[in-house]
């Protein structure tokens, strides 16, 4: 083969051309190779083995297809999240690892061919899909390998890919990722899910919103089930002590079909917390009821029964009638509810910001409702025949009020010295 020169066609210095190509590809370039033949003149197309011999090179090109900012961003957002981020392309080592640079991936320095993924055993790849990020000239048989060796170490694995060749390592994957513009038909049929607008970006803000969702399952458990303990524990307590029931049956139906229900319900649109994609990824077994829902639920549950029955108590104390102290106690359960919803919806953090509390209208709707509601159970003479209730006065009412402030508090307060009680013990596995 010969280079085109000043001087004429010489042979081609293939030291120096392949040091440019280097050069070339280490700024994140596509390099390709321009050069000429001349053929006879009635040739009326070229075959392959026309391309043995002949040609003179006349130079090379670099194309630059630079990263989407958004991409960059959510490489960064999934490494906070505990997401490993791996580049698998066809594209020549010293591109790969430039964009990979550019793109934020930790393991950049280090970059697998696809003939050094040939060389691997099993065990090997294992090993090494740990160090490496970026995979360099590969076949679909190595992505199918890589998904494999990932699956073996335990990982959950999601694999985007667009053509027909990546179909094999889409089915294998957890989650096949199929792009929806560019992809064919045949990976959008093996993949789970179809990314409409073939970016990355879409797909960090997915894991947002889907631990979003789990969060808030996991909050509306964490809702419903200690209002529920609270109000079988205090039915319980008075059953055993041989006392008044501090809530009739009836009214218990109000509540778990008025207030619980329309208040959890709003936990379904809260937004996703600030620290959501700061947080490791969870076990794929992990249970839904972990050690820390348990203890929330009960410590919660106990306050309920507190609060709940203490008024009832007191006030009987204060001589007031069974309808009053039932009222009351109805009173005080919905407010602590309210007061509950407010502290619930931040998981970890603390809930008293004002701009926390104004990120969704949805809980103010429900919790206006619930007032509502409560003020027609309290004041309406129909309601006061059918669920035997009372009007209760302004002192009263702010007593009621006063007991969910409290129990609010405590609750905050329960929230700081876990977050404390979990610092502390980082810092002393960081100094250990």
């Amino acid at each position: 083969q010969f280079q085109r020169t000043e001087l004429g066609d010489v042979e081609v210095d293939q030291t120096y051309w392949h040091a440019q190509i280097e050069k070339i590809a280490a700024e994140g370039q596509r390099v390709l190779a321009v050069a000429t033949k001349t053929v006879e003149q009635h040739t009326g197309e070229l075959q392959f083995k026309d391309l043995d011999q002949g040609l003179v090179l006349l130079g090379l090109i670099g194309l630059i297809d630079p990263p989407r900012e958004e991409a960059i961003t959510a490489v960064s957002d999934c490494h906070k999240a505990g997401i490993q981020v791996k580049m698998i392309t066809g594209d020549h080592a010293a591109t790969a690892s430039a964009i990979a640079a550019k793109l934020g991936l930790h393991h950049t320095k280090t970059v697998l061919t696809g003939h050094d993924l040939t060389q691997l055993s099993d065990a090997e790849l294992q090993h090494a899909v740990h160090q490496t990020d970026v995979f360099a000239r590969t076949a679909p048989e190595h992505k199918l390998r890589l998904v494999r060796a990932l699956q073996a170490n335990g990982h959950v694995v999601a694999m985007t890919g667009d053509g027909v060749n990546d179909a094999p390592a889409l089915k294998r994957a957890d989650v096949g990722i199929a792009m929806g513009q560019g992809g064919t038909e045949a990976a959008k049929e093996a993949a789970e899910m179809v990314l409409a607008d073939d970016n990355f970006a879409s797909i960090a803000k997915a894991v947002r919103e889907g631990r979003t969702v789990y969060d808030n399952l996991k909050k509306a458990i964490l809702f419903l089930l200690p209002i529920n303990g609270g109000e079988s524990l205090s039915i319980i307590a008075a059953v055993m002590a041989g006392m008044t029931l501090p809530i009739t049956p009836l009214q218990i139906l109000w509540i778990n079909m008025v207030s619980s229900i329309a208040l959890a319900l709003s936990l379904a649109f809260e937004p996703g917390e600030e620290n959501a994609m700061k947080c490791k990824p969870r076990q794929r077994d992990e249970k839904m009821l972990s050690g820390f829902l348990v203890w929330r639920i009960s410590f919660v549950s106990l306050l309920f029964v507190i609060g709940v029955y203490g008024m009832f108590l007191w006030t009987q104390s204060q001589g007031a009638s069974i309808e009053q102290s039932r009222t009351y106690a109805v009173n005080t359960l919905v407010v602590m509810e309210v007061f509950y919803l407010f502290n619930v919806r931040c998981l970890n953090s603390a809930s008293w910001s004002i701009k926390r509390w104004f990120t969704s209208s949805i809980v103010f709707i429900s919790i206006g409702m619930v007032i509502l509601l409560q003020l027609i159970f309290t004041y309406a003479p129909f309601m006061n025949t059918l669920f035997e209730s009372t009007p209760i006065g302004l002192r009263h009412g702010t007593e009621i009020i006063a007991v969910g402030i409290v129990m609010y508090l405590i609750l905050e307060l329960e929230k700081w010295l876990r977050r404390f009680m979990s610092n502390h013990h980082k810092v002393e596995e960081t100094v250990s």
